[in-house]
């Protein structure tokens, strides 16, 4: 797969770097988010990766928590890691620099969704991790930005006769629980949460979506400006089929969390079909009845 264009990404990342500050609610937010998870386990991870960091909304929000001494910062963006303040590497989700069993923690704050080989790359965090060591990330995927989808995607056909790739695919929920069972994680999660935001218009979405460096990085997009009677038209569809009495627009941010954790002789596994030695039925205090059989009162 080969879906996004790296080096733009690269690109819209540096650009949004000097200003990420004033747009960088949606990371804050979503960092927030996994730093209240890892609250949730009792263990400490000395030597941390921020994967993706941005400008260091993740970082911040770590801490003092977790028992975290050390987060190495990297992203795709060296503009973005000058940010963090911290130490640092400039790399690729894809193609990750680190030795195999290096970190106790692996985190990611909305930056996978734009790796074209998610599969590869969740492979490489795995082998980064500790044995026992704890992968926690979240992603925009589903139905996220769908209002701006349906608003570009009608002034596109109606004005321009065609339709062109203007926001990125995101995964399911199932897809990415899936991609960490192949990976070769132990105890996968995945679990969806939905962050909705109101704007005055169309065009400050689309104003931070630019400023967090999150602008459209499909290989298929238009390489040309878009029209500016499209962009004007598009902003009218969107406060037509979802602005509210107000006339405030939503925009709909669908996160996906990945919780696994690299494999070890010491963790929980499930046991073997047919190795039960109580049964469900007796637990419930219910009749066990066998499939095809229809239950009768009791």
């Amino acid at each position: 797969m080969d879906v996004f264009d790296r080096r733009a990404v690269r690109r819209h990342r540096d650009r949004a770097a000097a200003r990420l500050d004033d747009h960088a609610f949606l990371l804050a937010a979503v960092a927030e988010r996994l730093a209240d998870r890892l609250d949730d386990v009792r263990r400490r991870f000395p030597l941390a990766l921020d994967l993706g960091c941005h400008g260091g909304q993740l970082g911040r929000a770590l801490a003092g928590r977790g028992g975290i001494e050390t987060i190495v910062h990297c992203d795709l963006s060296p503009a973005m890691v000058a940010r963090t303040g911290g130490p640092g590497v400039a790399a690729d989700e894809e193609r990750l620099p680190f030795a195999d069993a290096r970190f106790d923690l692996i985190l990611s704050c909305l930056s996978l969704h734009w790796v074209n080989d998610l599969p590869g790359a969740l492979v490489q965090i795995r082998r980064a991790l500790k044995p026992d060591g704890l992968f926690l990330a979240a992603m925009l995927g589903g139905d996220t930005l769908s209002e701006l989808r349906q608003a570009l995607a009608e002034a596109e056909i109606e004005g321009e006769g065609g339709l062109s790739p203007r926001v990125s695919p995101f995964a399911e929920v199932r897809d990415a629980g899936d991609l960490l069972v192949r990976a070769g994680f132990a105890l996968p999660v995945a679990d969806g949460d939905v962050i909705r935001v109101s704007y005055a218009d169309p065009f400050r979405l689309m104003a931070d979506l630019r400023g967090m460096g999150e602008t459209n990085a499909v290989h298929e997009r238009r390489k040309t400006f878009s029209r500016r009677a499209t962009l004007v038209d598009a902003a009218a569809r969107y406060h037509a089929s979802f602005g509210d009495a107000d006339g405030r627009v939503p925009a709909t941010f669908r996160v996906v969390t990945l919780t696994a954790w690299a494999p070890h002789p010491t963790q929980p596994k499930a046991l073997k079909p047919g190795s039960a030695t109580a049964r469900l039925a007796d637990a419930l205090d219910t009749v066990e009845v066998p499939a095809g059989d229809k239950a009768k009162p009791r």
